[in-house]
């Protein structure tokens, strides 16, 4: 079971084309807030998840495959959380607060096939409080990791997730590699080969990003949240080497159910180490 009550998570996958998407349905009241560090991102509706603006709180996220193409599919899972009742209250009904982060999948599969609508439905559908499958499926299936050497050279990627936890407090994460870099699994020293590597020409641009979410059962305000979520990309650049790239659109969430009371540093401390779990994973899965 995922470990953080109500979060629950669908996958929609297509093996041939080598794309899918992921869709995390979160509680009523979850408060949420963004990081984005990379260089390329394809995203959706983040900036309602600024700390500044009025809106707080999200139904869900859309993680997908198909670059920002694939955004479409969150009018799906829009459509979804309408059917169940979720979303803000206005004079024209409730309209679901969904953000969508994409990554680059078009150049391992069928180029032209990418998660839409439909495909964001059934994933939102789909969603249940079970664990998820992690690997190459849903918005990992064409995901890949050491994208810098090449097509011959890259390993593949995909969903992963880890938790971690103080006592009552809990952080979940669910982070969707698909790296320019390797992933790092605690070399005492930093390999440079990558950057040594960006001084050669090369045709792969700004296509590649790791996505993702972490969150947690503290009761956290969105700011709270913003913290939360540049300790989950600390994590990230522990496990990927070299992180943030120019040619990535490394972005995560950070969402808090508001069921326990914890101090902001300890939910940014575990999901530093959540996300670093998580994708140090990568291979395992």
């Amino acid at each position: 079971m995922i470990p953080v009550d109500g979060v629950k998570v669908g996958h929609w996958t297509n093996t041939e084309a080598r794309t899918g998407c992921t869709a995390i349905e979160f509680p009523v009241g979850t408060v949420a807030s963004y990081e984005c560090r990379g260089g390329a991102p394809a995203s959706r509706e983040l900036m309602l998840l600024e700390p500044d603006k009025s809106v707080t709180s999200i139904d869900a996220l859309l993680l997908t495959g198909g670059s920002a193409f694939g955004l479409a599919a969150a009018d799906g899972v829009m459509r979804r959380m309408e059917e169940v009742g979720r979303g803000v209250p206005t004079p024209g009904g409730a309209v679901p607060i969904v953000p969508a982060l994409a990554l680059f999948d078009l150049a391992v599969g069928d180029a032209s096939v990418r998660p839409g609508p439909e495909q964001g439905y059934a994933a939102a559908a789909a969603a249940t409080a079970d664990d998820p499958a992690t690997g190459q499926v849903g918005a990992g299936t064409g995901a890949l990791v050491s994208h810098w050497r090449g097509p011959a050279g890259a390993l593949p990627g995909g969903v992963v997730t880890a938790t971690r936890r103080v006592e009552h407090v809990v952080v979940w994460a669910l982070v969707v590699v698909n790296a320019f870099g390797d992933i790092d699994p605690g070399s005492a020293t930093v390999d440079t080969a990558p950057v040594e590597a960006l001084q050669q020409p090369f045709e792969f641009d700004r296509t590649h990003t790791t996505i993702g979410a972490v969150v947690t059962n503290a009761t956290l305000d969105k700011v709270g949240c913003r913290i939360v979520a540049q300790g989950a990309h600390d994590g990230l650049a522990r496990a990927i080497n070299p992180p943030h790239t120019r040619f990535d659109g490394d972005a995560l969430v950070a969402a808090a159910t508001g069921q326990v009371d914890a101090h902001v540093d300890v939910v940014r401390l575990l999901a530093l180490a959540a996300v670093t779990d998580a994708i140090r994973s990568v291979g395992a899965v």
